[in-house]
């Protein structure tokens, strides 16, 4: 690490001791997951997470020198139009430590905390490239060395990873497989003596892939079971471009991101030492989906800061712009437009921060569920806010000598890579409706067994629902954690929260195991999850902001007052939609119209004028 980088490792140093906490603790519940049981885990989101002022100081000793760089130094419209990142800029990014930001000091790193990473991230995201070359470095690249490598690896990669001297690329789509990650070809072949492997296969659409010098690279390997069976499993490779036989296609000429460097990988015979296997042979897949679902959060935080950004040049501009000898900030369409800006940046940024901090506390964090709402609900977001900014902006939106449509162009990615929206939503259902299935099997196997206990709370409950039941989980009232200005909010938030759960029993009796085939449900499933967790977000933040006085906190409450009118609403639609036989539901019309135009694999409708009556 050089320059900046370096004072802020003195900084650090004079910090008093224990500044940084470590977890050690024991692992924590999940707090989506019981969601899908109607229980509301109040503790673990409230008060909103805090850093402490240490941490706050040493953050703060990082912001300023960033955005002077990103400001005075970064030319994004030159890295568009070149589609590279000029040596100069990425020299000035290897200086402020930037390559390191959560690699531990011992090697040679920031050791920065996902809070403090996400924080970064929200000045990084300035410019999309650069944003995604990083991301594609340390959030994927190395992180699989971070979370399951050894001691050895470690030590021998992770220093020249920190200060960017190599930079790291992650090889897992292939040409036969994208959102399928176990189908890879790609194979890896044990050499007669057993100390290395030979890997041959190809990568398509690698970020970094044509400028790395370290690859984590997903291959079929062959294991012996227990039962003495050979099967075919997953392993994890850290491969350096020394080792020969690497080759890489041509940088993508891509509709947005253009400065980041995407290609193809080839590898042919790479002899590869068995000591740079990650994790163990044939654990690959697990090490593929934990480093996907660790680094997901932080793109809350980063679109909140390009949509900051954009808020504050859309708004300029409203407020200036005359029509009809009017500005167009005093017309209530535009006003709608950039309150919509505003909510949903606030949403996501509450996501992202209440996210970090859960990750960041004590004990370890099962938080992929709660990570990948984080990207779902902000990459959405983002796409629907940019387009509505180009809206306000009319043909000047439209221009590149402007960078609004850079932004539109860039922002199109968070919807599909690091799992594609679609893919996450369907991880996001299945991973909480398992959860659940697994609790109230458990019930009903304490029934089966004459648990008179059980079996009675199931049917008191069943009583109160039949009755309409006064839900009281605990955000309001005497001993309640939210601020009366947000208590209408808090009703509506528990209120869904128990006929969530309610829901999922019911949808597991009616499909069981089938559940994994209906998509369209478990769209609406996820759908309404989202909403639970973002809404929890915003008015836990918003409950702390008016408790320590943090300035226009008034405008928070708004905010978080608008969203949950509008989510819960939502949610309500929802689990209607989810009941048997309700007529709000068109699946089966859906899935209809679609199953006629794919067989035809065409739009089928005659023309108007196709002839006369």
């Amino acid at each position: 690490m050089r320059g900046f980088g370096v004072l802020l490792k003195a900084v650090r140093a004079a910090l008093p001791a224990g500044a940084r906490q470590f977890r050690t603790a024991c692992p924590r519940p999940a707090f989506a997951k019981e969601l899908f049981l109607g229980t509301f885990r109040k503790e673990e989101v409230f008060p909103y997470p805090e850093i402490s002022n240490e941490e706050l100081e040493e953050i703060n000793q990082f912001v300023g020198p960033i955005e002077k760089f990103f400001s005075e130094e970064v030319d994004s419209k030159k890295i568009d139009q070149d589609a590279k990142i000029p040596q100069e800029t990425l020299n000035g990014l290897k200086n402020l430590g930037l390559f390191g930001m959560q690699i531990p000091e011992d090697y040679g790193g920031l050791g920065l905390s996902n809070t403090m990473y996400a924080r970064l991230g929200e000045i990084i995201s300035q410019d999309g490239a650069i944003a995604v070359t990083l991301a594609a470095h340390q959030a994927i690249g190395l992180k699989g060395i971070l979370i399951a490598g050894t001691e050895e690896q470690k030590e021998k990669y992770l220093p020249k990873l920190a200060s960017g001297e190599h930079i790291a690329a992650f090889c897992l789509t292939e040409p036969g497989s994208g959102s399928d990650a176990a189908s890879i070809q790609t194979r890896a072949t044990l050499s007669e003596d057993g100390k290395s492997f030979l890997l041959n296969g190809s990568k398509i659409w690698i970020s970094n892939g044509g400028i790395a010098d370290i690859f984590t690279v997903f291959a079929r390997t062959e294991v012996v079971d227990k039962d003495g069976a050979t099967k075919d499993k997953i392993t994890a490779f850290i491969v350096e471009r020394a080792f020969g036989g690497i080759t890489n296609g041509k940088p993508e000429d891509k509709l947005g991101i253009r400065g980041s460097n995407t290609c193809e990988v080839h590898f042919e015979n790479t002899k590869v030492p068995i000591e740079n296997v990650i994790g163990e042979i044939g654990g690959g897949f697990k090490v593929a989906m934990n480093i996907l679902n660790s680094g997901r959060f932080s793109m809350g935080s980063a679109s909140a800061g390009m949509l900051k950004k954009l808020i504050e040049m859309t708004s300029e501009y409203a407020c200036t712009r005359k029509q009809f000898n009017k500005k167009l900030s005093e017309f209530g369409l535009i006003q709608e437009k950039i309150a919509l800006m505003a909510q949903k940046a606030y949403v996501m940024e509450s996501m992202a921060y209440l996210t970090s901090g859960l990750m960041d506390k004590p004990g370890i964090p099962d938080c992929s569920v709660e990570a990948a709402m984080v990207k779902v609900f902000s990459s959405e977001s983002a796409w629907v806010c940019v387009s509505e900014a180009l809206q306000i902006l009319g043909g000047l939106g439209y221009m590149k000598d402007y960078p609004y449509e850079r932004y539109l162009r860039d922002c199109r990615i968070l919807l599909i890579f690091e799992g594609t929206n679609e893919v996450l939503r369907m991880y996001i259902a299945l991973t909480g409706m398992q959860h659940a299935g697994k609790i109230l099997t458990e019930k009903i196997n304490e029934i089966k067994k004459g648990n008179v206990g059980t079996a009675f709370g199931m049917f008191i409950d069943k009583i109160h629902d039949s009755f309409g039941r006064k839900v009281d989980l605990g955000l309001v009232g005497k001993d309640g954690v939210v601020h009366p200005s947000l208590e209408e909010s808090a009703k509506k938030l528990e209120q869904n929260v128990y006929y969530f759960g309610v829901t999922v029993e019911a949808l597991l009796r009616r499909f069981g195991k089938t559940i994994v085939d209906e998509q369209l449900v478990l769209k609406r499933v996820a759908n309404i999850l989202i909403n639970l967790y973002a809404m929890t977000a915003v008015i836990s933040r918003a409950s702390r902001s008016i408790s320590i006085g943090l300035r226009n906190h008034d405008h928070e409450v708004l905010l978080a007052n608008i969203f949950c009118t509008e989510a819960g609403f939502q949610n309500n639609y929802a689990i209607a939609e989810l009941d048997k036989n309700a007529p709000e539901n068109m699946d089966d019309s859906i899935k209809k119209v679609a199953k006629q135009v794919l067989e035809k694999r065409s739009y089928i409708c005659s023309h108007p004028l196709e002839r006369t009556f």
